[in-house]
């Protein structure tokens, strides 16, 4: 399985972090949100992650090549769309790895190495969408509806919403999520679709698992300030 993240994106709402930064860069806990994904991913088995940049990539660039590529072998993909797409824009960059198994990934959440393990180890055949049972829901929430272990539906504003997206869906191969990918993103106004737009359209046909983190995992999307702190502070600076 290839780990694919989509990490192109300014990160806007983390200024004045990203004036100079890319998103996946901003240290959390003393260590970039990417070297948190690549570590965990690499716990978890997977010995391939291709990066989708788009935002000053040259720094990613910079980044992965002082990695050591002993635990996890990378690869870099520009999305020269990066501020004009939506995040399908860096799907479609990357549309030449989903034919194989692979976990994708947004480039601003950050878990536990076990939430990983669990995902890859837990997700049957087709596409899995990663999900947490929905409590409160937060402001940017990516809501999913399931039932019996299915997707129904995703969006940003969905009634009977039980559950919110972690933003990993994962495939054990196969060509469902590429073609609807080119549907979703031909439609009109489609490169400003959200990519868990591609999953939704999915899910309309009974295509998608759904797989709830486990009651001990642990993950963040660090999409504000405070949203660093609250890691820091519930996951003891780590």
């Amino acid at each position: 399985m290839r780990a694919i993240i989509i990490a192109a994106g300014h990160g806007s709402r983390l200024l004045p972090l990203t004036l100079t930064t890319p998103k996946c860069l901003v240290p959390v806990g003393g260590r970039a949100i990417l070297d948190h994904q690549l570590d965990a991913i690499a716990a978890a088995g997977i010995e391939t992650a291709v990066i989708v940049g788009g935002y000053r990539i040259g720094q990613i660039a910079e980044h992965l090549a002082a990695r050591s590529a002993r635990e996890i072998a990378t690869e870099l993909v520009f999305n020269p769309f990066w501020s004009a797409a939506s995040s399908i824009g860096s799907v479609w960059a990357a549309r030449a790895h989903l034919a194989g198994p692979f976990a994708l990934m947004n480039g601003d959440t950050v878990f536990d190495a076990d939430v990983m393990r669990s995902a890859v180890e837990a997700a049957p055949s087709g596409v899995t969408l990663m999900v947490e049972a929905l409590g409160a829901a937060e402001l940017d929430d990516m809501l999913v509806a399931v039932e019996r272990g299915r997707v129904l539906a995703v969006g940003k504003t969905l009634e009977g919403a039980t559950h919110r997206s972690l933003g990993i869906v994962l495939s054990r191969g196969g060509d469902a999520y590429a073609r609807a990918l080119r549907l979703v993103i031909g439609e009109d106004e489609g490169i400003h679709a959200y990519h868990h737009a591609i999953v939704d359209r999915l899910a309309k046909a009974d295509a998608v698992a759904a797989v709830t983190i486990p009651a001990d995992g642990h993950w963040q999307e660090i999409d504000r300030p405070e949203d660093i702190d609250r890691w820091r502070r519930e996951h003891g600076g780590g």
